[in-house]
């Protein structure tokens, strides 16, 4: 009888330690990613990318990650400063499509123009924020600013990722509305096709674009747009890249700086017969080529015509090439993994 008691003793101590041992790993899983599903057809979590966004607590350090399937979804979608780290993955790059067509002469419900900042599709204004295998899109057409995607937050990675539309398609707006600010905000984009007509790539972040496609589409004229804030080392870098576009041949610009101290620098890049030979335009600001940075290093391609870019611009010598690392640019004081998960 005693030796029964304790055998039952035993079994109860061991089926507790169990318990324990579960609720350890519940604990654990509760701090590891999450997973959300979106689908238009409802077979998963959500039917909205907004949804899901809206869904989750604020300021959780690990990663939400929202795959989205298949589907045209028009929305409006807005990812709060106060979101931690947040990744979409789309089923299919060309075929996972997040779209909207908001232009900035376009009144909103309150009667006022959105203007090129609320033009956008979407608003990133989240650290940590990544996305691979989506299409953003603004398809307001040839009506002026029409942002697709708008980024306030550092340290964003798109991969295999599309951007289209016309007029001011990719803002990388940094912290130009407030040059106090010492924020750092930087993104990373590797194997993207960005596409657009005036000014598409355009804004006061450090910004790196690998092995990603420039396509000026018909009545393009120029490409970039940087607002580099004052001091900051590097702008817009585009490395191993290729600008193509059905544009006339000679008829765009690689950049004109939208702010004084714009930097714009292209490494190792192809150039079709669509940019202009000279190059680069100052704006009609005959002091901005005093102060603004305009590069390239190695450029290929019949567009490429070092020899007859404009006298304020660089051809870059392989030691000043050196300092274009992707490390070199975006790692930054807090030494950013900017690897994509």
């Amino acid at each position: 009888m005693k030796q029964s008691k304790i055998k039952n003793f035993l079994l109860l101590f061991s089926f507790i330690l169990v318990l324990i041992s579960i609720n350890s790993f519940s604990v654990i899983n509760d701090n590891s990613e999450k997973i959300y599903t979106v689908a238009k057809d409802g077979t998963g979590d959500f039917q909205t990318v907004q949804e899901a966004i809206n869904a989750f607590e604020n300021g959780l350090q690990t990663t939400t990650k929202i795959f989205i399937k298949k589907g045209t979804y028009r929305e409006k979608i807005t990812i709060p400063a106060t979101k931690g780290p947040i990744t979409f993955e789309g089923e299919s790059p060309t075929e996972t499509i997040i779209i909207n067509d908001d232009f900035a002469s376009k009144k909103n419900a309150d009667g006022k123009e959105f203007g090129t900042t609320g033009s956008s599709t979407i608003f990133i204004f989240s650290n940590d924020f990544s996305a691979k295998n989506i299409t953003f899109q603004n398809d307001a057409g040839k009506v002026g600013q029409a942002v697709a995607v708008l980024i306030t937050g550092d340290r964003t990675i798109f991969e295999n990722c599309r951007f289209l539309g016309f007029q001011d398609t990719l803002y990388l707006k940094g912290q130009q509305d407030d040059p106090t600010k010492t924020k750092e905000v930087r993104s990373y984009f590797k194997n993207c096709y960005i596409e657009g007509t005036t000014d598409f790539i355009f804004g006061a972040s450090t910004a790196v674009f690998q092995n990603c496609e420039i396509f000026a589409k018909e009545s393009a004229t120029y490409l970039t747009a940087a607002s580099t804030l004052e001091g900051k080392k590097f702008g817009f870098v585009f490395i191993d890249c290729k600008i193509t576009g059905d544009a006339k041949s000679q008829s765009v610009y690689l950049g004109r700086p939208w702010r004084p101290f714009a930097k714009t620098v292209f490494i190792n890049t192809e150039i079709s017969d669509v940019i202009k030979p000279e190059g680069w335009h100052n704006w009609k600001k005959p002091d901005a080529e005093k102060t603004t940075f305009y590069g390239e290093f190695n450029s290929k391609g019949i567009g490429s015509n070092p020899e007859k870019r404009v006298a304020w611009s660089h051809q870059l010598s392989k030691k000043e090439a050196k300092e274009y690392s992707i490390k070199n640019i975006l790692s930054g004081n807090d030494n950013w993994n900017f690897k994509i998960k």
